[in-house]
């Protein structure tokens, strides 16, 4: 039995064991940005056993003044280059960014949870916050 993850300002719950068998809709899927700080540029080089400079080259891009992972085309998808599709996991993600550590809880879906329940199939709604 999965114990249900809960945050203070959202009307939904999430069950992380669904995890397991959703082929990590939150890593692939359409294009987006997946940011990341210098304290956590830090971390990933580290575990992958690179220099920083030479991490920044070969996974990061810079939009506008922040640094995003890059992303690689999978058929009609796009996908994290550290999601690991034979293991239907994270390859860093013990360095994982604090944006994908808070996920499914992010500001957007507030308003949104339709929409995250589309892409995440361990979305449940909290009936008891919506009376």
């Amino acid at each position: 039995m999965s114990t249900l993850m809960k945050q203070d300002g959202f009307e939904y719950a999430f069950n992380p064991s669904a995890c397991n068998d959703c082929a990590a809709r939150c890593c692939t899927g359409d294009s987006g940005y997946i940011y990341v700080t210098k304290t956590e540029i830090k971390a990933i080089a580290k575990l992958l056993k690179m220099d920083e400079k030479l991490f920044v080259q070969e996974y990061l891009f810079k939009k506008m003044y922040k640094y995003s992972i890059k992303e690689r085309k999978n058929g009609d998808s796009y996908e994290c280059v550290f999601y690991d599709a034979n293991s239907n996991g994270c390859s860093i993600y013990e360095a994982r960014p604090n944006q994908c550590k808070t996920f499914p809880f992010w500001d957007y879906y507030k308003t949104r949870v339709d929409e995250l329940q589309l892409e995440c199939p361990g979305i449940i709604e909290d009936k008891a916050k919506n009376v």
